[in-house]
């Protein structure tokens, strides 16, 4: 049982749902989240912070009067924002629930940021994704441009009915096709993340959208050579990088889904 428990609270989503359950606490006692409060108190841990936030900027501790002025600062700030929500500003501001929902995304995704993943951690994120990270990769394929907006449902429609692909893409200057082609060669031609997010397993189908730096495209592989994945020690740099990257991604996917899962949602003319 003290086993499940400890490997229960390891859980990022945990953390996740105890750092919500924090700030709900500390907003709902200190009154600051409830437009109704009149009772500010300016603590030590607050003035602290308050001082700490000046030092990053200045490089130097406040003088008292300074200290003084941003404790009249916040108080204006606090007593300003109370009122703003009691009138209700903040509702239906487009910058506002922006902000909001940035935070609550940084908040799944913080434990990531500093967590240091072992090197068998790597070596399998490197063994499951080796076309990222091969040398002198070689593949043949073609693309469809979608433009910016990369609207495909129509392209998909029109290729399954046997359109020609090459009268289906947007007006470019970019190539169709390309042969024999170098990984680094693609990358020069369409940007990085166009080469990484070609699936080297779905041969013969059309694929995508595939962002590039120009737009979005479809995208169909027709050969692909892997050739040689370099050791981790070659890459792990890289390696951790996408590996932080993906598993962020992934833990606010997840920290979305418990949320989400308390929600009823009803969308109107839809079933």
């Amino acid at each position: 049982m003290e086993s499940r428990w400890r490997s229960w609270l390891r859980e990022p989503l945990v953390h996740f749902l105890l750092v919500g359950a924090l700030l709900f606490l500390v907003l709902g006692r200190s009154g600051t989240g409830h437009p109704e409060g009149y009772s500010i108190r300016v603590d030590d841990d607050q003035i602290a912070r308050i001082a700490a936030n000046w030092e990053r900027t200045w490089q130097r501790p406040p003088t008292a009067e300074e200290l003084d002025r941003l404790i009249d600062g916040f108080v204006r700030e606090e007593i300003y924002f109370r009122e703003a929500l009691r009138l209700g500003l903040d509702e239906d501001d487009i910058v506002i629930r922006r902000r909001l929902r940035s935070k609550m995304e940084f908040l799944a995704r913080a434990s990531v940021e500093s967590e240091a993943p072992d090197d068998s951690v790597l070596q399998q994120w490197l063994d499951d994704h080796p076309e990222i990270y091969a040398v002198d990769a070689v593949m043949t394929f073609d693309q469809i441009y979608l433009g910016e907006d990369g609207e495909e449902a129509d392209i998909r429609a029109a290729l399954e009915n046997g359109t020609d692909p090459q009268e289906l893409s947007a007006t470019t200057r970019l190539p169709f096709s390309m042969a024999g082609a170098s990984r680094s060669a693609v990358e020069r031609q369409f940007g990085e993340a166009f080469a990484g997010a070609i699936d080297a397993e779905l041969i013969g189908e059309w694929q995508g959208p595939v962002q590039s730096g120009f737009g979005a495209h479809l995208v169909r592989l027709r050969a692909y050579d892997a050739g040689q994945t370099p050791t981790l020690a070659d890459v792990r740099q890289r390696v951790e990088n996408d590996w932080r990257d993906a598993t962020a991604a992934q833990r606010e996917e997840e920290a979305f889904a418990l949320l989400r899962s308390a929600y009823s949602v009803e969308i109107e003319g839809r079933d």
